[in-house]
């Protein structure tokens, strides 16, 4: 008698759904580190979150699955787990447009760094903008919300059931708007700040034409950047908490 496999077919499919959803999601959840680590580490974190979730599996009958139904599921899990992940990527964003919007008039575009996410050049501003969405990700439970949202999602939306409409593809691209909207809130402060530097200096040079005052405008708008990040980190946190509200709103739209 042929030996039967310990791992049904049926186990197997919706193994494979879970890893596809939750891979999709994890690759734009700003995670520190995940674009450096070893992928090893990463395929272990993968699958220890897919195999965490396995009294949340959902069932897939091998007797109604084809090879075709199989892959089209397999898009569908892979569309959903993209979708609730841009909607992260777009709240950490919120704070790193804020900083990119003000970073050439601050002064800071003549200095960057290395991104330790992406390995890029990015400017101080854009990297502290970054770090620090990545800490309120953590500390505002926006961690929690994510993993809650996904086994939710395990329930209420089975393979075969997932279907993006139009109408929640127009909400993603819209909430992408709010937190280009949340970033530009952010920076204003700091860009009439900047603004008023400018005029003011021109102004002074205007009166007193022998002073040369070229060589203190780069100073006196870094350090006034800097004095006006420090005035708005709590506006800063109030932004996020407000992005992430509209995040988990969002969420209930996809999962219900």
């Amino acid at each position: 008698m042929p030996a039967e496999p310990a791992i049904s077919t049926s186990t197997l499919a919706s193994f494979l759904f879970v890893l596809v959803r939750l891979g999709g999601m994890l690759s734009f959840v700003p995670i520190p580190g995940s674009r450096t680590m070893l992928e090893p580490v990463r395929v272990v974190l993968l699958l220890s979150l897919t195999f965490a979730a396995y009294p949340l599996w959902p069932a897939a009958g091998p007797e109604t699955l084809t090879a075709g139904r199989f892959l089209v599921w397999l898009g569908g899990e892979c569309m959903i787990g993209v979708a609730v992940g841009l909607l992260v990527g777009f709240l950490s964003e919120a704070l790193v447009f804020g900083a990119q919007a003000v970073v050439m008039q601050a002064g800071f575009s003549y200095a960057s760094a290395i991104d330790p996410s992406s390995q890029a050049d990015s400017t101080v501003l854009q990297m502290l903008a970054q770090l620090t969405a990545n800490l309120l990700f953590f500390c505002l439970g926006a961690d929690a919300l994510l993993l809650r949202t996904f086994a939710r999602s395990l329930e209420s939306l089975p393979p075969g059931s997932i279907e993006i409409s139009q109408a929640q593809a127009t909400r993603i691209i819209a909430f992408g708007g709010e937190m280009l909207s949340l970033g530009v809130r952010l920076a204003l402060p700091l860009a009439g700040l900047l603004l008023l530097t400018d005029l003011t200096l021109a102004f002074v040079s205007r009166l007193q034409s022998q002073l040369q005052l070229l060589s203190l405008a780069f100073p006196a708008k870094m350090l006034g950047t800097l004095a006006g990040l420090a005035a708005l980190a709590p506006a800063s946190v109030w932004i996020y908490r407000v992005g992430l509200n509209r995040m988990a709103a969002t969420l209930q739209e996809f999962v219900h």
